[in-house]
């Protein structure tokens, strides 16, 4: 069952458990607590089975006519379920009411194998390669931006 949430400590709640459950992905503690923090004042989806958090994504403005996913997560058990192309789902219909294109950012290809399955995740959704910032975060994290024009 996906949901829209609106209670800030909820929001909280759920982000910490599924990042928790992705190391690989959110491995650094500062930037996960960012993240966490972060998600309690931004649009916020989850999905839930039997009660209890799978995963859930989060939209960030960048300017007048995009938003991004800020940060999304699905717990390792449930991912290649087709959760996380519902829940995209859920967040594209809101920002196609409100914003021209969708991005999102992530590590370039080549460098982890983790973040190559989350390029190919998102290109299945329609995404395109818009531009590499080699040093953005880091040089071993160049960023990789992503984006797809809403209808």
């Amino acid at each position: 069952m996906i949901l829209f949430v609106t209670n800030d400590e909820e929001k909280s709640r759920c982000a910490q458990e599924i990042l928790q459950d992705l190391p690989e992905w959110f491995g650094l503690p500062e930037a996960t607590a960012e993240y966490i923090e972060k998600s309690k004042t931004l649009p916020f989806w989850s999905v839930k089975e039997q009660g209890e958090n799978i995963g859930f994504i989060t939209l960030s403005p960048t300017s007048k006519d995009t938003i991004e996913i800020y940060c999304m997560g699905i717990k390792k058990s449930a991912q290649r379920q087709k959760l996380g192309t519902k829940l995209f789902e859920e967040a594209e219909n809101y920002a196609k009411k409100h914003y021209k294109y969708l991005q999102v950012k992530t590590v370039d290809e080549g460098h982890y194998p983790e973040y190559d399955r989350t390029i190919q995740f998102y290109g299945s959704l329609g995404f395109s390669r818009l531009e590499v910032f080699p040093a953005l975060w880091d040089e071993w994290n160049p960023c990789l931006i992503l984006v797809k024009k809403l209808a």
